[in-house]
């Protein structure tokens, strides 16, 4: 695949820069934001918006998995979620995988086949693809094995999550449901609820387990944090080993810990635009309008990222620039990704070509190569002089 990059004046549209729209040219040259005459391409009529920063999304099991029963080749799953992504203006994401005692697709075993496909894959890939771990944390037997792993494939963020009260809850209250739960990993609800007690037990050994993993990423410069913090305690209690974000949060006093205490509160894109938690959780857009979350993320549905960002925008809840921030600028922030964020010369050219009026992402543009055209868009770039090199040739 060639790895050539555009070299291009994009004129007419307003794009997002220091924190104002504003109507000037931008120029995209050897994969960076740049400065100098080149061939223009006009884009009157578009926005154009940093590239968007994906910290969590799990959307790519139904590309490899579409049914339980039906799972199809990783790169075949790797390369249909690059598309999905690049579509919908995501330019760098992490994939939450499950490191759980669960088993099948959430455990190590999978995990780790999935670590391999993405390094295999990853030199093909249209988009900045990453791996996080979502660790449960009752897995105290896999200490060595998930530490070679991370190390092994250079992952860089980890999430602690526990799933246990869960599967207990559901056994007394929703039986069915246990079933299916126990259905996808290929078992049996009895089976299923035997490995629930039997990461039960685990739990007196769990609290140290967590400081061992929290001091190796540490040491390593990962990024963890917890996922679905159910409260305030829960959430202090990840923080005080080092687990400054804070992933889901179900209820507002997790989230208003975290962020007395100076920790990020992430939460998805979908609450948002459905208007409310699928679980039945607290409010993302209520966070929001306290102040109380930094970044959104696709969770389980990637073209839910920028129309998240608009819909706060039309509930008169954010600026553009400022719901825009929290899925590019922040999530590059949090994760040490000084290269991208912005469209500030010199940052790598990731850049999401928006219609002002539709607010269709008609084209993607990471590390300055086309990832996704369509629409309008794309007639535009067709009709420039300048011969076009799409990022998948």
């Amino acid at each position: 695949m060639s790895r050539s990059t555009l070299s291009l004046r994009l004129t007419g549209a307003k794009i997002l820069r220091d924190g104002t729209l504003q109507s000037r040219s931008l120029v995209v040259d050897k994969g960076r934001i740049s400065k100098g005459p080149l061939p223009e391409v006009d884009l009157s009529g578009y926005l154009l918006l940093p590239g968007i920063i994906d910290m969590h999304g799990d959307a790519f099991e139904r590309h490899i998995a579409p049914r339980p029963s039906a799972p199809f080749p990783l790169e075949m799953g790797l390369r249909a979620t690059d598309r999905d992504m690049a579509a919908n203006g995501v330019t760098t994401a992490w994939l939450a995988q499950s490191w759980s005692w669960e088993g099948g697709h959430r455990g190590p075993d999978f995990a780790e086949d999935l670590f391999d496909a993405l390094d295999h894959y990853r030199p093909h890939a249209v988009s900045d693809l990453r791996i996080q771990v979502r660790c449960e944390t009752h897995t105290v037997d896999t200490t060595d094995r998930l530490l070679a792993a991370v190390r092994r494939h250079a992952i860089d963020y980890v999430v602690f999550n526990n799933h246990l009260d869960e599967a207990r809850q559901l056994a007394r209250e929703k039986p069915d449901e246990i079933m299916l739960w126990a259905k996808k990993s290929g078992r049996t609800a009895a089976q299923h609820m035997a490995i629930v007690n039997g990461a039960i037990e685990q739990e007196t050994r769990v609290p140290r387990y967590l400081c061992t993993l929290a001091d190796a990423f540490d040491t390593l410069g990962i990024r963890y944090g917890s996922h679905d913090d159910p409260d305030a305690d829960t959430r202090e209690r990840f923080s005080l080993i080092g687990a400054r974000i804070c992933e889901f949060p179900t209820a507002r006093g997790a989230a208003a810990v975290a962020k007395a205490v100076g920790d990020c509160v992430i939460m998805g894109a979908p609450n948002v635009v459905r208007g409310g938690s699928q679980a039945g959780n607290i409010r993302a857009a209520n966070l929001v309008a306290e102040g109380l979350c930094d970044v959104l993320v696709s969770d389980y549905h990637y073209p839910a990222l920028a129309k998240a960002a608009f819909r706060l925008v039309d509930d008169g809840l954010c600026t553009l620039p400022q719901a825009w921030a929290m899925i590019s600028r922040t999530p590059a922030d949090i994760m040490g990704l000084h290269d991208r964020g912005t469209l500030d010369h010199g940052k790598r050219a990731d850049i999401a070509i928006v219609n002002e009026k539709t607010h269709a992402i008609e084209g993607t543009i990471s590390g300055g190569r086309i990832s996704h055209l369509t629409g309008i868009a794309a007639q535009r770039f067709f009709a420039s002089p300048t011969h076009m090199k799409m990022a998948a040739e």
